[in-house]
């Protein structure tokens, strides 16, 4: 268990616990006695020191995705990355077309910086992936147009953590012309990222989505050939003029210190992470009416998306993450993408993927991190049994589909 023995945390791809190692490193820069100093005050040695310590992180965070360090531009985070990716590269091709493609199930900050440049003039066709969550190359391929400008799509989904096939997607905007945009927020440090390979043109990066703080991420912009963006935010040219704004020296520090154990503990992490997806899944899948939502194969090794059908979706929240009368346990899991939290609508990424609005809103995304421990998976597994077997009980909707379809049915009454 966790030092919170009463709770078991399993949404890591919300966010993840600070490593111990990169909170030391970033204590170096926030203190007096410590390196504190404007990293762009060119005049003095505190300045060129902590100048030093940001172009060290650079090249650390360049090493995970093996990029070059000029090509890396630091954001307050993924969301921002976006923003500046989308938004930037509209603005900088606007002259070749002005026409976009991205999917049904991209992030909010993809999406919304779509919808705002839709606003503005400019097209943007939304592909539906498969009921697997899956888009077809050649799906791309016939939605791009004669002036199509920029692609955007994800390579690890957040919600159900299917792997998109960039490398093929790569392919056909590179022989066309078009940037391919690709937020890798819940990739990097799960999967290995080569980028030369992977063959976007702009990659987004998130630190706390790898055990380093939040508040800071990173823009990968590539150079050969060059890719142009349109700075979003203005006032004093840093970061190539790409981004304004003084660096936090020390959350810079974090993100690369936080991305460097990452490649380190790659392998041994991803391989840990999937075992103990499976071993919820397949614990949680022997009941009946329980969905895995999204590939079953091409899927990252630390999200796994289900659906239990015939349930409240807030009863079900509800019950397990607080304590009940029968258990003190809780646990901490998501409906959906953090950054959907405040909707009270159903996820639309399993909307897209065929879910009806009954089925997504029972749906819960469990992911598991580097801390999580076999115990605890099973812990939560027999929490969460407990939980639907006494909710079904209860629920008419459960007993009328049980009633119909027999007691191993898959399917309830949406």
């Amino acid at each position: 268990m966790s030092e919170r023995s009463d709770c078991i945390y399993l949404d890591h791809a919300a966010t993840t616990p600070v490593d111990p190692a990169v909170v030391q490193a970033m204590c170096g820069y926030l203190g007096a006695e410590g390196v504190f100093a404007n990293p762009a005050s060119a005049t003095h040695a505190d300045g060129w020191a902590a100048a030093d310590a940001v172009e060290r992180a650079r090249a650390q965070v360049a090493a995970l995705i093996n990029a070059r360090p000029q090509e890396m531009v630091w954001t307050s985070g993924a969301t921002e990355a976006d923003n500046l990716a989308i938004k930037g590269a509209a603005e900088s091709y606007c002259g070749r077309g002005c026409h976009i493609v991205t999917a049904r199930t991209e992030h909010k900050a993809v999406l919304d910086s779509c919808r705002r440049l839709e606003r503005a003039g400019y097209r943007v066709t939304y592909l539906t992936p498969g009921r697997e969550g899956l888009i077809d190359p050649a799906q791309l391929a016939a939605a791009l147009e004669a002036d199509t400008i920029l692609v955007s799509l994800m390579h690890v989904n957040n919600e159900t953590g299917v792997v998109q096939d960039i490398d093929a997607f790569a392919r056909i905007t590179r022989e066309r012309g078009i940037i391919l945009h690709v937020d890798a927020a819940q990739s990097a440090g799960k999967l290995a990222i080569d980028t030369p390979r992977l063959g976007a043109d702009l990659i987004s990066l998130s630190a706390h989505k790898l055990y380093g703080p939040k508040g800071v991420g990173a823009l990968y912009v590539r150079h050969r050939p060059r890719v142009r963006l349109s700075a979003q935010m203005h006032g004093g040219g840093h970061e190539q003029g790409l981004r304004s704004g003084t660096l936090p020296t020390h959350q810079i520090v974090g993100m690369g210190h936080a991305c460097r154990l990452a490649g380190e503990r790659l392998a041994e992490d991803s391989d840990r992470m999937a075992r103990l997806r499976r071993r919820l899944e397949e614990r949680l899948c022997a009941m009946p009416g329980v969905l895995v939502n999204g590939d079953r194969e091409r899927r990252a090794p630390h999200i796994v998306s289900l659906t239990f059908q015939g349930l409240d979706g807030e009863a079900l929240m509800a019950a397990l993450t607080r304590p009940s009368a029968r258990s003190a346990l809780r646990l901490a899991v998501s409906s959906g993408s953090a950054c959907t939290a405040a909707s009270r609508e159903p996820s639309y990424v399993l909307r897209a993927l065929g879910r009806s609005d009954a089925e997504a809103e029972a749906s819960l995304r469990f992911s598991v991190g580097r801390s999580t421990r076999a115990q605890e998976i099973d812990a939560a597994a027999e929490r969460v049994r407990e939980s639907v077997e006494r909710l079904r009980a209860l629920s008419p909707r459960w007993t009328r589909a049980s009633a119909q379809h027999g007691q191993g049915a898959a399917a309830a009454e949406a």
